[in-house]
């Protein structure tokens, strides 16, 4: 058995990395920082590349390395936040997360699930996050790179349920988690963060039981649900006051 997970530096991703190795799953590890891979010392066999995901070309070169391994779990984790007013925001900063969260996910999805599909099994976890569920003044184009990678996987999920594929997709949807997520994004949340461990541990075991969209944590839940009743505006009105705390 062998996983694949992006972004597995740190936080979520580095904790699957613990949890599938104390499974028995080999491990192929893909971040821009080499040492903090190195680090890591897994009980089963570890390949570690380093590449950038938010350059196309470094994607497809990734892809390249790995497509002839055989893979039966694959994570896309990577990702990040850029944090502050639309309009006083690095275009550039912007458009590398743009590149990290949406294309590097769409690249990476669409390359593996052609593999998955000639096998007929396989499993895919997309790492979203509760951001995908509503519009996000103060991080406008980070809440819209998450609602992306939520819409992707539902829209995925549906077609390969009609196609009675053994193919599973998966989509994690958390709110805020004990991560390096804060400190790249200069962000302070007024939540709690949920332990990354736990939120990894709940992640894999819903994921293996085949559940499309995961949420972690009862609050999310409640707050996904209660949402849906707000008017668009008032929920806006309140999400740029929640959102102006944490600078």
């Amino acid at each position: 058995m062998q996983a694949v997970i992006t972004g597995a530096s740190s936080g979520i991703g580095r904790d699957m990395a613990k949890i599938l190795s104390e499974k028995g799953y080999d491990l192929i590890l893909v971040a821009r920082r080499r040492e903090r891979l190195e680090e890591l010392k897994l009980p089963t066999k570890t390949k570690i590349f380093c590449y950038d995901l938010s350059v196309s070309e470094a994607v497809f070169e990734f892809y390249r390395q790995i497509e002839n391994e055989p893979i039966d779990v694959f994570i896309n984790n990577a990702g990040y936040g850029v944090f502050g007013s639309f309009f006083d925001n690095s275009l550039e900063d912007e458009l590398g997360m743009l590149s990290t969260n949406v294309t590097a996910v769409h690249i990476l999805t669409k390359l593996i699930l052609e593999k998955f599909q000639q096998q007929n099994r396989g499993y895919l976890l997309n790492v979203a996050s509760s951001a995908a569920f509503y519009p996000g003044p103060m991080l406008a184009a980070y809440y819209a790179t998450k609602a992306y990678v939520y819409r992707l996987t539902l829209g995925i999920y549906e077609e390969l349920r009609r196609k009675k594929s053994k193919v599973s997709v998966s989509v994690l949807c958390p709110g805020p988690v004990k991560t390096e997520f804060d400190r790249v994004a200069n962000v302070n949340f007024s939540l709690k963060g949920l332990n990354s461990m736990d939120v990894a541990e709940y992640a894999l075991k819903k994921m293996f039981r085949k559940k499309t969209v995961i949420i972690p944590g009862f609050t999310m839940k409640l707050g996904k649900f209660f949402s849906r009743f707000i008017p668009e505006k008032l929920l806006l009105f309140i999400l740029y006051y929640v959102q102006k705390k944490k600078a």
